[in-house]
């Protein structure tokens, strides 16, 4: 019996729905589609030209460049031949592509770019494996034998007989490698996360479930393809549903792409819903007088209504009533105009997100669910599903999968979806795994009701001077609810006390500077500004325990950036770089 594999399942919907749209991608102002006959036979001739370029079972390809059909074509291509591919961050340094491509021994590396291409044309005399990189459609030439267009790529398979894939194919087996997973490296270089094809066909099929997802779904593809969200979403979810994927033109344009497409299923981390909100509210702001009265009634009423949509109930007479009003003065006309006015489904991830930005969303009958998962486990591992969400958590367990909660706090997880190990790390995939379990690394409960709260992470947990632990996670989460704070980043490992380094929100800034009718360029450290975050912090401190209140603070003169390597690809702060890179102001906190 042939192994179940997402290439065999991509083959098997173009066998079924050949003519039903896989993809779209923008071009010349239209969204021109791709068959699923088209995409699977573009796969077999890109797998085919992988085996002619002599890829070998076992071996890894990279992938470096934006989401594009050619990224996933030669994703799925090296899995069915039984290659890893491995996504690099399109943000990474040549260093560090360097260092996934040389830790990965990849013979063939898919580059989106010229930008791209001279990352691995400078590294290349200290990468012996490296062999061959192709270019997506659309690269200048490179001029250089050893780096071929993608067209050029296509016609080396065009001598190997389908015998020879087909052969491959069906070597595969379920535990075997798949694909491999860069972490991030919010602590140390990346490592290599090992997923099974059974990995990703069962956390693809219960991701289905719970979505729910079927072939009239669409979804947009914009963040990383390096990590495992958007490749369930982009790649295996698809495969296994049928569901079709637009491609968007590039970060920058997502906010006009996701009023275009309108997609029905929507997954962004918290930064995206934070930057969303935050235009969503600027709009609101501009109305008066009775507008203003019918918003607030309708925000009032939405929220309700999501509550109830939330727990599975239904609203009373009246309130449905008064919501189907509000839907057509009010929620159809912001969801057309962010995006959303088809979306059945909308999620969160990969970070925690204020409760704030959720019940906002919320209030304009947009209710989005939080999951809670990592690359280690294929993706999810709670999931808030519809008629059994809780804002604040990040939902219940996925079906078919354990977790318990170590007697130190940390969050342990058994099931199918956990990974084969790390990468060549043998040290690393044992201090990870006990007897089937992964340790997360973080720090949860359970309530009483089955919902999976994430209350830290350990590697993150400080110790002060006089011994105590505090989680600095949720701290920094309650201030950046205040309008001012960007972001915030709390210290005190080792220190007598806590401290925290604050981003300041430039258009907040701006807005509570015009409010005040100080003018426009107020200075960060103006008095009415430090007196202003001060409050914030002193709301914050109210709530806390008194080993875990902030005695000072720093404003920042500059956000945390991905350049200055503050923050990891997929945004997350790296505690020690900021450390490094702010130790001036950090000290300055510390020296009386």
């Amino acid at each position: 019996m042939p192994c179940d594999s997402i290439p065999r399942r991509l083959l098997g919907q173009a066998r079924v729905r050949p003519e039903a749209p896989a993809h779209y991608v923008k071009e010349g102002g239209f969204w021109r589609m791709t068959s699923f006959r088209e995409y699977a036979g573009e796969v077999r001739r890109a797998g085919k030209a992988l085996l002619a370029l002599g890829v070998e079972p076992g071996e890894a390809l990279g992938l470096l460049g934006f989401n594009r059909p050619e990224w996933v074509v030669l994703h799925v291509a090296g899995m069915a031949i039984g290659a890893a591919p491995a996504g690099i961050y399109t943000t990474c340094s040549p260093e560090e592509v360097r260092h996934v491509l040389h830790h990965a021994a990849a013979k063939v590396v898919l580059v989106e770019n010229r930008r791209q291409l001279e990352k691995v044309l400078g590294q290349w005399d200290r990468l012996p494996q490296l062999e061959w990189v192709v270019q997506m459609r659309g690269a200048e030439p490179a001029g250089d034998p050893r780096v071929l267009t993608w067209d050029e790529l296509l016609a080396r398979g065009s001598r190997v007989p389908d015998e020879l894939f087909e052969q491959r194919l069906d070597a595969l087996e379920p535990g075997g490698l798949a694909t491999l997973i860069y972490t991030s490296g919010t602590v140390g270089p990346p490592k290599g996360v090992m997923l099974s094809h059974e990995n990703l066909t069962w956390t693809a099929d219960v991701s289905a479930r719970i979505i729910p997802l079927s072939a009239w779904d669409v979804h947009l593809s914009y963040l990383p393809l390096s990590h495992i969200a958007e490749q369930m979403f982009t790649i295996h979810l698809p495969a296994a549903a049928g569901a079709a994927v637009y491609f968007a033109e590039s970060i920058e344009a997502v906010a006009g792409n996701l009023r275009e497409v309108q997609p029905t299923i929507f997954f962004g981390v918290p930064r995206i819903w934070e930057k969303l909100k935050a235009g969503v509210e600027a709009k609101l702001s501009e109305a008066k007088g009775v507008g203003r009265f019918t918003l607030d009634q309708a925000r009032r009423v939405g929220l309700q209504c999501s509550e109830l949509r939330a727990r599975g109930e239904r609203p009373g007479p009246l309130l449905a009533l008064q919501h189907r009003l509000f839907d057509k003065l009010v929620y159809s006309k912001v969801k057309a105009a962010v995006g959303f006015a088809r979306a059945h489904a909308m999620s969160c991830g990969a970070a925690p997100i204020a409760k704030e930005v959720l019940e906002f969303f919320a209030s304009l009958d947009l209710l989005i669910t939080e999951v809670y998962g990592q690359s280690e486990v294929t993706g999810p591992t709670s999931y808030n599903v519809q008629g059994r969400t809780k804002l604040g958590s990040v939902g219940p367990v996925v079906p078919g999968v354990d977790v318990r909660i170590a007697d130190d706090g940390e969050l342990l997880v058994k099931g199918p979806n956990v990974f084969l190990g790390y990468y060549k790390d043998p040290e690393a995939t044992e201090q990870a795994l006990a007897d089937g379990w992964l340790r997360s690394g973080d720090l949860g409960r359970l309530d009483e009701e089955g919902f999976l709260h994430i209350t830290g992470r350990k590697k993150e947990l400080l110790i002060t001077a006089g011994g105590k632990n505090v989680s600095p996670t949720n701290i920094e989460e309650a201030l950046k609810r205040h309008d001012l704070i960007a972001e915030a980043v709390v210290l005190g490992d080792g220190r007598r006390f806590l401290s925290a380094l604050i981003v300041l929100d430039p258009d907040a800034v701006e807005r509570f500077a015009a409010s005040r009718g100080l003018g426009g360029d107020v200075p960060r450290e103006a008095p009415e500004i430090r007196e202003a975050v001060q409050r914030a912090v002193d709301e914050v401190n109210s709530r806390l325990a008194q080993v875990e209140t902030i005695k000072k603070f720093s404003i920042l003169p500059r956000g945390l950036t991905l350049e200055d390597g503050e923050l990891t690809p997929t945004l997350k702060i790296k505690r020690r770089n900021v450390s490094q890179n702010f130790a001036r102001e950090i000290e300055a906190m510390y020296a009386e």
